[in-house]
């Protein structure tokens, strides 16, 4: 059996958020530094990657001091708490194959230090140097100590309400790497964010 090291490729991979309220919806970005996929004859098995909560920025609010006022309280201990926790973890722990390149991804997602499983699909394309996964992560924010303004903690809230559930839309480039040579990469990179 052939297994292959996919490094991601920081640059070329990124997450798009999308967070609703009564009143609408809030849509930005967030970075990945970090990670690897596990291929075993052209496959995926497994991988490991890191976000970095500190480069979260809002894209549909175009108004320079709100947005920044908006930026700020998503890196506050209302939400993701990022002067403490700057790094969010997703590690693959199963993987089912399914057809035209799809698979059923399950693992644990780490954010403020807390962990929780979460499961969803992507279409992973692997050849010979290059890896791709595309899919869409949908997260209760509320497993995560993030709170605020949540119909399940706090009463009347009216139009100020904030669902639960939010979606990331992944998307990833990682480039195949010599097995020991990405192993070292990764822990350094770890190493470097905790």
């Amino acid at each position: 059996m052939e297994t292959k090291t996919f490094e991601v490729i920081p640059s070329q991979s990124g997450i798009a958020w999308t967070g609703r309220k009564v009143t609408g919806a809030h849509n930005g970005t967030i970075g990945v530094t970090a990670g690897m996929f596990m291929v075993e004859n052209g496959k995926l098995i497994g991988g490991k990657f890191i976000i970095d909560t500190t480069s979260i920025k809002i894209l549909d609010v175009t108004d320079t001091a709100t947005n920044a006022q908006f930026a700020a309280h998503l890196a506050s201990d209302d939400f993701f708490a990022s002067n403490a926790f700057p790094t969010a973890i997703f590690e693959i722990t199963s993987v089912t194959p399914a057809p035209s390149n799809f698979y059923h991804i399950g693992g644990n997602l780490t954010i403020k230090g807390i962990t929780a499983p979460v499961s969803f699909d992507a279409m992973v394309e692997i050849h010979d140097s290059m890896a791709r996964a595309v899919g869409k992560i949908t997260i209760d924010r509320t497993k995560y100590d993030m709170k605020f303004r949540s119909g399940s903690f706090f009463k009347n809230l009216g139009d100020t309400l904030i669902y639960n559930d939010f979606d990331l839309n992944i998307n990833i480039s990682a480039k195949a790497v010599d097995t020991a040579g990405a192993e070292v990469s990764e822990m350094q990179g770890i190493t470097a964010e905790k």
